[in-house]
C-alpha cells in the first residue's frame, strides 16, 4: 500500500481559489447573518480549510441598512470606542449607526467574530459592505449566497 496517497494536503497562498459571493442582508437577523459571513470569510465552508491561511472567499454584503436586530438591541446595545484622549470614551447604539453609517454595524459584528491577529485583519479586508443594492464589484461575477 502506498502511504503517500494518504497525506493531508494543506492549503497555501498559491493553491487557494478565492471566489466572490454576494449576500443580501435584507430582513436578516444581524448575529445569524454575520456568523455565516465570518464562516465564509474564514474559509471554514471549504474542504481544504487550513487555520493559518487566508483560504476564504471575498464577500459582498448589500442592503446593510435593512438588517434586523431582535428584542430591544437597537437601543440597548452599546458600541464603545476610545479616541485616545482623556475623557474620550464614546458610546453609540445600532440605531445611531444605522442613521449615519449603516455598514458599520455589520462590519463590527463580523470583525469581532474573526481571529484577533494579523490573519484576522487580512481576512477582514475581504469583506465589502454596501447600503443599497448597487456595488462596484460586478466585473468579478459574484455568486449569490442565501442563508
Amino acid at each position: 500500500m502506498n502511504t503517500l496517497s494518504y497525506r493531508t494536503e494543506y492549503a497555501n497562498n498559491h493553491s487557494v481559489k478565492k471566489d466572490w459571493i454576494v449576500v443580501d442582508a435584507e430582513n436578516q437577523v444581524l448575529g445569524r447573518l454575520c456568523s455565516q459571513i465570518a464562516k465564509v470569510l474564514r474559509g471554514k465552508n471549504k474542504t481544504n480549510f487550513t487555520p493559518n491561511v487566508d483560504c476564504g472567499d471575498n464577500v459582498i454584503v448589500i442592503n446593510c441598512e435593512k438588517v434586523k436586530l431582535t428584542g430591544k438591541k437597537m437601543d440597548d446595545k452599546v458600541y464603545i470606542r476610545y479616541t485616545g484622549h482623556p475623557g474620550g470614551q464614546r458610546f453609540n447604539t445600532p440605531r445611531s449607526y444605522m442613521a449615519t453609517q449603516p455598514h458599520k454595524v455589520i462590519e463590527l459584528a463580523v470583525k469581532n467574530m474573526l481571529p484577533k491577529n494579523s490573519l484576522g485583519r487580512k481576512i477582514f479586508g475581504n469583506l465589502h459592505v454596501y447600503a443599497g443594492t448597487e456595488h462596484p464589484h460586478v466585473a468579478q461575477n459574484p455568486k449569490v449566497l442565501t442563508f
